[in-house]
């Protein structure tokens, strides 16, 4: 066999071989978003719970290096994110139970401050008459007479939830406890497990840089968020909003799902005043307040906090909040910014793939047909 004829069944090999590589890789990224949605129950916990571990990383390591064992920093970092979980179910949710109680008999007070913008729009007239009717005589008329009995903790918040629900939060705390008390000896046997110095620091970039850009976007999203959320609690505690903390803890929650969360929290604040006021400009005043705040945040303090070293892409953000979105949901949503900087931060530290070169290789596609060619037959001729 000629040394030509040899490397033909090569790049034949080869070909094959990438076809096959790349087939695959195709259907395996095809199939994930449906494998990820219809195992929800299982994947939904697990992500949700490595993102907050890997935003605890840091109060993790700061117990550690003042002496203070893994497992019991560990312990203390869950109990710390239980409290705050706790708060926020208690903020939001109890008075979010008696706002939803309300609704119903609140509906014709609704229809008659939105009157004046309805009488605007005519056709707007006999949509909104149709909905307020079928909320009217739907399942609102069965809140009126339902006694519902607001969850006051977290504990109340899981026993009155399926059991299942129940399940996926033990199994997230579980995961947070154990990846914050195994972190330390995952990392050093992680990158002391590479052969060589380079492949080492590699490693080890790579997981400081997740650890740094994860936890810095969460912890100073969360802050700016909480400090948005008292500013609107306060505002709306001047106006004489009900359920001021409520109302700010929404805003705070929502604003974690850029572009669509804000838009929602303004929805829900322009229904609670027409719930509340006679008056349809006071009425909408709550939700002109939150938008107000929100321009100030979104244009002023988030870009000056977070600098241009945590700027993502606006395309990728509303790629990453649908696609993450329609696998899981409202959760999906909020986990889609957290995990499309872990993503991306992967990406950056250990470099852009050369997807074709890495399926491909030497001597098929990297190479061109007419150069190997010559290289061929200068082989053949120096061997004759």
């Amino acid at each position: 066999m000629t040394p030509h004829e040899q490397n033909e069944i090569n790049r034949r090999r080869d070909r094959l071989l990438a076809s096959i590589a790349l087939t695959s890789g195709i259907g395996l990224i095809l199939a994930l978003p449906f494998a990820l949605r219809e195992g929800a129950e299982f994947f939904l916990p697990l992500t949700a719970a490595l993102v907050i571990a890997i935003a605890l990383v840091p109060f993790l390591e700061w117990m550690e290096r003042r002496g203070v064992p893994s497992a019991i920093a560990a312990l203390v970092a869950v109990i710390v994110f239980l409290l705050v979980a706790n708060a926020a179910i208690v903020m939001i949710v109890v008075p979010a139970a008696d706002w939803f109680v309300l609704l119903p008999e609140r509906l014709p007070k609704i229809q008659s401050n939105l009157a004046p913008l309805i009488d605007l729009y005519s056709q707007l007239q006999r949509f909104v008459d149709e909905t307020i009717q079928a909320l009217a005589s739907g399942p609102g008329n069965a809140a009126r007479t339902a006694s519902v009995d607001a969850p006051r903790s977290l504990l109340q918040f899981a026993a009155a939830s399926a059991p299942s629900a129940i399940v996926q939060m033990v199994f997230a705390l579980l995961i947070i406890y154990f990846f914050l008390a195994g972190w330390t000896r995952l990392r050093r046997r992680t990158i002391n497990s590479r052969g060589s110095f380079d492949g080492a620091m590699a490693v080890a970039r790579v997981i400081q840089n997740v650890v740094d850009a994860t936890s810095a976007y969460v912890l100073t999203i969360a802050t700016i968020n909480l400090c948005l959320g008292l500013s609107v609690a306060i505002a709306l505690w001047l106006i004489g909003m009900p359920s001021p903390l409520m109302w700010g803890g929404i805003v705070a929650m929502l604003n974690f799902i850029p572009y669509f969360g804000p838009m929602l929290a303004a929805v829900l604040l322009g229904l609670g005043g027409l719930m509340m006021f006679d008056d349809i400009w006071m009425a909408l005043l709550p939700a002109a307040i939150q938008i107000g705040f929100h321009l100030i945040e979104a244009n002023a303090i988030t870009p000056m906090v977070l600098g241009r070293r945590l700027t993502m892409n606006p395309l990728l953000i509303l790629v990453a909040l649908t696609f993450w979105g329609w696998v899981w949901g409202t959760p999906g949503a909020l986990l889609g910014v957290p995990l499309l900087i872990i993503i991306q931060t992967v990406i950056s530290a250990a470099g852009m793939p050369d997807i074709a070169g890495f399926l491909f290789e030497r001597g098929t596609l990297t190479v061109p047909p007419r150069k190997e060619n010559d290289e061929t037959e200068e082989t053949v001729e120096r061997a004759g």
